[in-house]
């Protein structure tokens, strides 16, 4: 067996970042595997104004570049590969990456979350370009402009609903005429009188100008005619999927994947940590995302102390 670390940290962006950070001052030497593409969903958004310390606001990935910069001041070492499995069955750990296993005494799973897509024609350009899915993060860079929402469920009632403080004009999209959202969400939407709807509909491509969001094509899912919208920004709203295939179902998780915590950030196998949006369902922000890594930290630290 080659060297036994005391923790691995699975996923970077503010979670892992932050679990590296803790863990390296406490001395513990963390391996921390950050994956492809490393910095999580922050490398996705492009003016970050809401995290405590930037008052002029920061990039994303400019963001995420300071996380990981402090993780390695401390000792953290960095691999930028996608781990490929994890046995959690025996002690110690495995964890396998590209063909090589890796062993430690304990785990930090932040992996995060994934927005699901639309994957409409042009979708990938104007990522972070006038197309979030975010409307806590991002909502306040359309004061007094147009948006749109796409989605038919709550978390979709429930953003348009927030952008109506910041837009003149929200208008929620969805391909069917009934909507998945509660009774209360869509009679709050539907009674909001800056909300306006298209049902039936969907989104074809995604056009703009200089890089920049403007509007996009619309297809009637009844009659399949296409029409043109224009507005200032959109927000995908259709759900999030947590990523932990390299888990395999080994550690207890909700009936949408996310992970469950038993006890503070310990999941259902003692030694396993897990923290940030593979976990969080409600808030799923930046700042939520780093104290829990840091929490995930400081109980490994202490299961080590008794371990």
């Amino acid at each position: 067996m080659s060297q036994v670390h005391k923790v691995i940290i699975i996923g970077s962006g503010p979670a892992g970042y932050t679990a590296a950070l803790y863990t390296s001052r406490a001395l513990l030497k963390p391996l921390l595997f950050a994956g492809y593409a490393s910095g999580g969903q922050l490398m996705l958004t492009s003016d970050v104004e809401n995290y405590p310390g930037y008052p002029e606001g920061i990039m994303g990935s400019e963001i995420m570049s300071d996380f990981r910069k402090q993780a390695e001041k401390f000792g953290t070492e960095i691999v930028d590969k996608n781990v490929s499995s994890v046995d959690l069955s025996s002690r110690p750990f495995k964890v396998t990456v590209e063909g090589e296993d890796f062993f430690s005494e304990s785990i930090i799973v932040s992996t995060g979350a994934e927005a699901r897509w639309l994957g409409a024609e042009n979708e990938d350009q104007y990522k972070g370009r006038g197309i979030s899915t975010c409307a806590t993060c991002d909502g306040a860079f359309f004061k007094d402009k147009e948006v749109i929402v796409i989605g038919g469920g709550d978390s979709a009632m429930e953003e348009a609903t927030f952008l109506t403080r910041f837009a003149s004009k929200v208008t929620i999209i969805h391909r069917r005429e009934g909507l998945r959202a509660s009774q209360i969400m869509s009679l709050r939407a539907r009674e909001n009188p800056k909300i306006d709807w298209k049902l039936n509909t969907s989104i074809k491509s995604w056009t703009g100008a200089d890089n920049i969001l403007t509007g996009a094509v619309l297809t009637n899912t009844k009659d399949n005619t296409d029409s043109n919208l224009s507005f200032d920004g959109a927000f995908i709203a259709i759900g999030h999927q947590p990523i932990t295939g390299c888990l395999e179902n080994q550690v207890d998780v909700d009936g949408h994947g996310y992970i469950l915590n038993k006890i503070n950030t310990m999941t259902s196998v003692e030694g396993v940590f897990a923290c940030g949006d593979v976990v969080d369902t409600r808030y799923r922000q930046a700042i939520t995302a780093a104290g829990m890594g840091c929490m995930a930290a400081l109980e490994a630290e202490k299961h080590l102390s008794h371990s």
